[in-house]
């Protein structure tokens, strides 16, 4: 699991390195978390999750006040969360995760971009059974760590696996075990730089490298919309 998901995550980061549009899709589940659990980060755990991945991206500290600050303006929009299923170039298989004050806008949109490379959106629940959702934190890894010991106290609050690289580490679990696990690394006063919602492909396909070019365009272009926050796919 480990290294598909460096994998996918290196390729993601890539393609949101060339987006102008990252800073605002942060500061929106900012405001969606500090609208649904509260403005305090000490007793909304969704918010201090938005605010760290936020951090990690080396959003402004100005950026992240201001986005906080938005979920009690009276003129504040309300977001719906939905999720679309589609296959792509080449058979891929995409879920996209959005959050839009204008649904309608964002589902003619989601099956353009499907559409006009070639593929098309499926029903909900269609691509379901092709991923497992689960729990990803994500941090550094120190010469201090007893990974057998860190096992053995996450372990109750739902880990699945524990993945160690060169330089951070991963933590696996179910993605109803999310706030557990949060909670149980707080309590360690382990530094978590990243931690999210990921789906993870149950059978991981192989692309050649000119499809591969084929997919990148069209996942560039469902990225790069405003109301997508999050893009899955079954690439291994």
């Amino acid at each position: 699991m480990g290294r598909a998901f460096e994998y996918r995550r290196a390729a993601k980061e890539k393609r949101w390195d060339k987006m102008s549009k990252l800073f605002p899709k942060l500061g929106k589940a900012i405001t969606m978390a500090a609208k649904e659990g509260g403005t305090d980060p000490d007793m909304n755990a969704t918010l201090r999750t938005a605010i760290k991945n936020a951090k990690a991206q080396n959003m402004p500290k100005d950026n992240i006040e201001a986005a906080i600050k938005r979920a009690n303006a009276k003129d504040a929009d309300d977001y719906t969360e939905i999720v679309y299923e589609g296959k792509g170039p080449h058979g891929v298989l995409v879920i996209v995760e959005c959050a839009t004050d204008n649904p309608g806008r964002t589902v003619a949109n989601v099956k353009s971009y499907f559409n006009k490379a070639g593929g098309g959106v499926v029903p909900n629940g269609s691509l379901e059974y092709m991923f497992n959702r689960k729990a990803v934190f994500e941090f550094e890894k120190t010469e201090e760590m007893d990974f057998e010991m860190m096992e053995l106290e996450l372990i109750d609050a739902g880990l699945e696996e524990i993945e160690p690289s060169e330089d951070m580490v991963y933590v696996y679990g179910d993605y109803t075990a999310f706030g557990s696990l949060s909670e149980a690394l707080e309590a360690m006063e382990i530094d978590v730089k990243k931690s999210n919602l990921q789906r993870i492909p149950t059978s991981p396909t192989e692309f050649s490298e000119e499809q591969y070019v084929d997919i990148e365009k069209m996942l560039d272009k469902i990225e790069d919309d405003d109301d997508i926050q999050q893009v899955f796919t079954n690439i291994a």
